[in-house]
C-alpha cells in the first residue's frame, strides 16, 4: 500500500490540474505497451493508476485526506461498519472519466498519446488504438533440387498480390518462411501482419535426404561388383566418378565426402551416401548359368549362416 501523493510525486495541496498532469506523465512513462516485458514498469503503472483512482476522484480524495479510506480505496478499520452514501458519491462503476475543476479528463487520452491516436477538437475523445494486422498463412511446393540448391519462387497472396520469395539452399519440407509485413493491413495506423508460408518439397526420383546428407541407390552389374570399376554417379552438384572396390557386396554403402547439402552461411557441406544394388541381366544366358553352376560346385558357401537367420532366440 503506497501513499498516492508519494506515488504521483505530489504535495498534499496539489491542484486537480497538477494531479492530471502527473498522472498523464507517469502513466505514459510506465505503460506496459511502452515497456514490453518489464515487470517493474508494469508494477509502477499499476501503482500510478491506483493512486490516480483515489486522487483523481474529488470525493475519494477528500475521504482519503480525512482518513476514511486507505490508498486502495478501502474503509479504514476505525471508520468501518455501516456507512451511508456520501453526498455526490455515485453507485455505478465503469470506466467513466474524471472531473478536474470543470474539465473532463478521460484516461484513454494517455493511450492516444502513447500509440498515435488522433483527437478532434479541444476536448475530443482519443482515436482508435493502432492494431496490428492479422497474419496470413499459405503453402508453396518446390522441387527437390530447388530446395537443396536454393531458388526464387513466385507466390500469390490473396487475389491480387504476388511476391518473389527466396528459398534458401537446404530448405526442407515443413519449414515456415515468415514474410514480415506481408499479412493483413493493420487498423488505426497499426503495422501489417506477416505472411507465414509453409514449404512442401516434392520427393525426388533417385535422391533422398537425411539432414544435410544425400542418399542414393546405385545399380551395379555383376562384373562391376566382383571385379571393381569406376562409374559415373549423379550428385546434387553434378556427376562425379566413383570407384567401386572389387568384391563389393550388394547393399554396400560408399561415401562421397562433401557432396551433400551445403550451408549457405558456413559453407559446410554434408556427404552423399551411395548404396550399391546388384542387378543381374534380365535374362541370364546359358553361358552365365553354366559358369555359375560350375563355379558354385567348387566354391560352395552359405551367406545366411553368418547372418544369424537360423537362430531361434
Amino acid at each position: 500500500m503506497h501513499d498516492p501523493y508519494k506515488v504521483l510525486n505530489l504535495p498534499r495541496d496539489a491542484s486537480a490540474q497538477d494531479i492530471k498532469s502527473a498522472y498523464r506523465k507517469l502513466a505514459k512513462k510506465y505503460h506496459p505497451d511502452a515497456n514490453p516485458g518489464d515487470k517493474s514498469a508494469e508494477q509502477k503503472f499499476k501503482e500510478v493508476s491506483q493512486a490516480h483512482s483515489i486522487l483523481g476522484d474529488p470525493e475519494k480524495r477528500k475521504r482519503f485526506d480525512n482518513g476514511e479510506i486507505d490508498a486502495n480505496g478501502q474503509e479504514t478499520p476505525w471508520r468501518g461498519g455501516f456507512r451511508g452514501q456520501h453526498p455526490g458519491q455515485g453507485q455505478q462503476g465503469g470506466a467513466a472519466g474524471f472531473d478536474f475543476g470543470g474539465g473532463h479528463f478521460n484516461p484513454e487520452d494517455i493511450f492516444a498519446e502513447l500509440f498515435g491516436g488522433r483527437r478532434g477538437g479541444h476536448r475530443g475523445r482519443a482515436g482508435p488504438i493502432p492494431q496490428r494486422g492479422a497474419d496470413v498463412t499459405g503453402k508453396v511446393t518446390v522441387g527437390f533440387m530447388d530446395a537443396v540448391q536454393g531458388t526464387t519462387k513466385r507466390i500469390r497472396l490473396g487475389d491480387d498480390k504476388t511476391l518473389d520469395v527466396k528459398i534458401a539452399a537446404g530448405t526442407s519440407s515443413g519449414q515456415v518462411l515468415r514474410l514480415k509485413g506481408q499479412g493483413r493491413p493493420g487498423s488505426g495506423g497499426g503495422p501489417a501482419g506477416d505472411a507465414q508460408i509453409e514449404i512442401e518439397v516434392k520427393p525426388h526420383r533417385h535422391f533422398s535426404r537425411k539432414g544435410k546428407n544425400i542418399h542414393l541407390a546405385l545399380p551395379v552389374t555383376l562384373q562391376e561388383a566382383v571385379l571393381g570399376a569406376e562409374v559415373a554417379v549423379p550428385t546434387i552438384h553434378g556427376p562425379v566418378t566413383l570407384r567401386i572396390p572389387a568384391g563389393s557386396n550388394n547393399g554396400a554403402t560408399l561415401r562421397l565426402k562433401g557432396k551433400g547439402i551445403c550451408d549457405p552461411k558456413s559453407g559446410a557441406c554434408g556427404d552423399q551416401y551411395v548404396k550399391l544394388t546388384l542387378v543381374l541381366p534380365e535374362q541370364p544366358d546359358d553361358e552365365l548359368k553354366s559358369f555359375v553352376k560350375s563355379w558354385g560346385k567348387a566354391h560352395s558357401y552359405d551367406p545366411r549362416k553368418d547372418a544369424g537367420l537360423y537362430e531361434t532366440q
